[in-house]
């Protein structure tokens, strides 16, 4: 096996737990729809169906960061892709709703473990140089996952009748699932453990010949050294990161993950065939311009794996915010004064754009960054509980917001773009740099 193998391993594992986040996340969007008339469910329900998978998200980050640091990164991605194949299978043959939201909450554990776990388990093993496009990689595989879900959701969709959708058409779209679930498994049995969580447990030879594998003895020893110089600083313990040593990439993981979801990214990945069919677009033409939205989400997060790594987080975050905010006020605009069609689809992939090239890829990037490592696992848990917490209050208020005379889409909108105007102005006051840096010298900055 050449030196290259783990670094090729772990960036196929970061696209296919990436991929089958996305596509976990994404495959309510054309089913929910069938799902609320096969179920006769109230815009409540609707917004409980949306939300589902996230309900599951929360609980799968609180304890995968737990599990993680105590029994490795590695193991608690096989259980992760066991419980994405589990639950597509599940999702496809329930007789009832509850049945239904059951096996979601299955698959929402594994979403939350996942994105909990994939971006620590990168940044472990990635050189400095590379950290940021491998990081990207992780979001490059959601996105390929919800532009491949749209797609496939626009397949069945027109595979059939209305009423053959309704009974058996999201079946379909939901049981696909599981294939891919299972490739990761296979290929979960070849990658290498985190050779920093290796050192943490004391197993310094395994990580040795893994550095070994990815770079030099030489760069190896150093390494190793430098991961070692930092741990002995202390056993780090979730309650630093409350106190004064640790508070400000708290807060940053915070604000970063809240934004990333307040934004509104997911009530159009989650709500695009409505939206668009609120706007006045037919369900075929709702269908045709939610796997353009997936397409444009899919090709601008390559822009991030080309350039994170050369121009850095902070001058990403701070142009896609500026374009979000111009973006998510003119979708809004267009929705008060009743325009719809070419206009409103541009308005919403400006805003797709925007976010796969910044704010789509940066928070995970930054949130595996900044914490010690000693507690990396069970700090990122922290930051994966805000973007699911986040994301959940979206995807449950998109339905009631959107359909409400006093609110409507339209200031809806403006919602999000308030909130993406306070991520630009937090990024601005108070995220630090990072590319290019090493994890120890990441973590040493904020004792200075």
């Amino acid at each position: 096996m050449d030196s290259f193998s783990p670094l090729l391993l772990v960036t196929l594992v970061a696209a296919a737990g990436g991929f089958l986040f996305g596509y976990d996340t994404a495959v309510i969007n054309g089913a929910l729809q069938y799902l609320k008339t096969h179920f006769s469910l109230t815009p409540f329900q609707e917004g409980i169906a949306g939300g589902s998978a996230i309900l599951g998200c929360i609980p799968g980050a609180m304890i995968a960061g737990f599990l993680s640091d105590r029994f490795g990164r590695r193991r608690v991605l096989f259980l992760c892709a066991i419980l994405y194949a589990a639950s597509g299978v599940l999702s496809a043959i329930p007789h009832t709703f509850l049945q239904f939201l059951l096996a979601r909450l299955l698959g929402g554990l594994g979403v939350g473990a996942s994105s909990m776990i994939c971006p620590v388990y990168i940044a472990e093993l990635a050189p400095a140089s590379q950290r940021g496009r491998m990081g990207s990689l992780f979001q490059f595989g959601i996105v390929t996952g919800i532009f491949l879900t749209l797609f496939i959701n626009a397949l069945i969709h027109g595979a059939g009748s209305e009423a053959w959708n309704t009974a058996a058409g999201w079946r379909w779209m939901f049981g696909i699932e599981a294939i891919p679930a299972i490739g990761l498994v296979l290929l979960l049995f070849a990658v290498p453990e985190s050779p920093r969580w290796l050192l943490a447990v004391g197993r310094e030879p395994e990580a040795r010949a893994i550095l070994e594998r990815v770079g030099s003895p030489t760069e190896a020893e150093a390494e190793i050294r430098s991961v070692q110089a930092v741990a002995s600083t202390g056993e780090g313990r979730l309650s630093e990161l409350f106190g004064s040593r640790f508070r400000a990439p708290l807060i940053v993981a915070v604000m970063l993950m809240a934004v990333s979801q307040f934004s509104g990214i997911n009530a159009i990945m989650y709500y695009s065939t409505k939206i668009f069919a609120t706007a006045g677009i037919g369900t075929n033409g709702s269908f045709t311009s939610s796997v353009i939205v997936g397409l444009v989400n899919f090709l601008f997060t390559l822009v991030a794996v080309a350039f994170i790594d050369r121009t850095g987080r902070r001058p990403l975050l701070l142009i896609g915010l500026s374009v979000q905010v111009i973006a998510l006020g003119a979708v809004g605009e267009m929705f008060h004064t009743g325009v719809s069609g070419a206009p409103l689809l541009a308005g919403v992939l400006v805003f797709i754009a925007a976010f796969a090239t910044a704010l789509g890829p940066i928070p995970w990037i930054v949130s595996s960054e900044i914490f010690p490592a000693k507690i990396r696992g069970r700090a990122m848990s922290i930051a994966t509980f805000v973007i699911w917490t986040s994301c959940y209050v979206v995807a449950q208020t998109f339905p009631l917001l959107n359909d409400s005379a006093a609110v409507g889409p339209a200031k809806t909108f403006w919602v999000y773009a308030a909130f993406s105007l306070a991520g630009f102005i937090f990024v601005w006051a108070k995220l630090p740099e990072t590319k290019g840096r090493s994890l120890e010298e990441i973590e040493t900055s904020w004792m200075v």
